[in-house]
């Protein structure tokens, strides 16, 4: 659902109103990125299926640019290309291990870019009624920044839909899960929660909160947050979005998502 091409392209965050990713420990310790996210989808029949661009604006990653190729043959791998400010040079790497941390948050490369639905085994549980607001982290007021000042409260708009129940099971056996469940609306394929197991237990859940583009086609979804636990260590983090900093259908050059644009990034 996070690749659902519905739209020629998608603009998360602006400079004045970034994407906030956050992470934050059981002991109270937060670290916080910003960044803007550029999504492309209208690619034409070439090999090239999507192209994906993510600057950080400030943090630690302030600086740095990721820009993924997705090839249009889902057998082969992405491209990832990584700015890296300290050394003022463009590194392309292999892909990530989908169990590797995204930008050192408490989103996994497999969450966001990397899982491919061939990568898993799925089964339909069921159909049921989602009854439950989804997830936030909660930050007392006194520990919050000017970027953290903005985060969003628990979401219910998905309490009372019709969901799917999804299982999935990995084929490889070191992503540090077995088995992923997942509740998806019926209509929208809006996937709202994804609980993950090993040997039976939860080990971290990951929520996401959606809004309609509004679109003939109810597919058309963009989120404004995803939250994340990790029960073992009661780590929590997220990444949100104010919904009037997100655009799509807009005219972009194609010449953004390029390694041009990386180079050109300021620390």
């Amino acid at each position: 659902m996070n690749h659902f091409a519905a739209v020629r392209n998608i603009h998360y965050g602006t400079p004045q109103a970034p994407v906030v990713v956050f992470d934050r420990s059981a002991d109270g310790q937060t670290r916080v990125n910003t960044f803007e996210r550029w999504r492309r989808n209208d690619h034409g029949d070439g090999p090239v299926g999507a192209s994906d661009l993510a600057i950080f604006r400030s943090g630690k990653l302030r600086g740095t640019g990721i820009l993924v190729t997705e090839p249009r043959d889902p057998t082969r791998s992405r491209d990832y290309r990584l700015w890296l400010p300290s050394l003022r040079k463009v590194r392309r790497f292999a892909e990530p291990d989908p169990a590797d941390n995204w930008g050192g948050s408490n989103f996994s490369y497999g969450d966001i870019y990397v899982r491919r639905p061939h990568d898993e085994q799925h089964r339909l549980l069921g159909r049921e009624t989602f009854d439950d607001c989804l997830g936030v982290v909660q930050l007392p007021p006194t520990e919050r920044d000017r970027h953290t000042a903005a985060i969003p409260g628990a979401d219910c708009s998905a309490r009372g839909r019709a969901v799917f129940r999804l299982q999935s099971r990995p084929y490889r056996n070191d992503l540090g899960y077995d088995e992923r469940i997942s509740w998806v609306d019926v209509e929208t394929f809006a996937d709202y929660r994804a609980l993950y197991y090993r040997d039976g237990q939860p080990v971290k859940v990951i929520d996401k909160a959606w809004r309609s583009m509004q679109l003939d086609d109810l597919r058309a979804q963009y989120w404004v947050y995803w939250y994340a636990r990790s029960f073992a260590d009661d780590r929590q983090g997220m990444a949100f979005v104010a919904p009037d900093a997100v655009q799509w259908n807009t005219a972009l050059d194609p010449d953004l998502w390029s390694e041009q644009t990386l180079r050109r990034i300021r620390r």
